[in-house]
């Protein structure tokens, strides 16, 4: 992965830093822990554990983000997500995992965030869904053509990313999970002390 990449990975940390700043303010109050419904899937299953455990499940909408949709769904059959953190994780905004280059924990997880995967990015697939409470989004560098296997969970409605990244799925079972997982510094972008981490994904079909 070229330096230009890790470079544009660690400004798309400082944009979601910055819009965090709106959020807190205009969403002081999370909206309840309601599951959307379940359409045709596949589902993503998530096995949560450290400080924080449980399971969350996702719906992923392969009619709004196909390649996206099938990425996810791939790395997980293959087991590239077991044991990846959540490295970055802004309260009233989002967490973000994914990292399987550099995020896996019990190694050095220093340069989480800056990492994909071994296969190449994907083209952006924006759409007219929204980012609500529960929606699923795929992390990117400036280039909006460079999502790869980082994605974020939304804690609350971010209008501002509309039309900007990637939606590939929705939470259907276990918000009050994401709620839980182990927050970040906000003076440092999110990042977080000894971090919770995906144990186990799998796909339901």
């Amino acid at each position: 992965m070229s330096d230009s990449k890790l470079f544009a990975g660690g400004l798309f940390a400082v944009g979601l830093a910055i819009l965090a700043g709106f959020f807190l303010m205009t969403n002081g109050s999370q909206s309840p822990a309601v599951a959307a419904e379940d359409t045709a899937g596949p589902n993503l299953v998530i096995e949560v554990g450290g400080a924080t455990e449980g399971r969350i499940v996702i719906d992923l909408l392969a009619d709004v983000a196909p390649q996206h949709a099938e990425r996810l769904a791939a790395l997980a059959d293959s087991g590239a997500y077991d044991g990846v953190v959540f490295h970055r994780v802004i309260d009233g905004f989002m967490a973000q995992t994914g990292d399987v280059q550099f995020g896996k924990a019990g190694g050095d997880t220093s340069r989480a965030g800056m990492g994909g995967s071994e296969m190449a990015d994907l083209p952006a697939e924006f759409s007219d869904v929204s980012f609500e409470r529960g929606v699923v989004g795929m992390a990117r560098s400036q280039n909006p053509n460079s999502a790869n296997s980082q994605f974020f969970i939304m804690f609350a409605p971010a209008p501002h990313l509309n039309g900007q990244y990637t939606v590939v799925g929705r939470v259907i079972e276990g918000m009050d999970v994401v709620d839980a997982i182990k927050k970040g510094n906000a003076a440092a972008n999110g990042s977080v002390a000894d971090p919770d981490r995906m144990v186990s994904v799998s796909v339901e079909r």
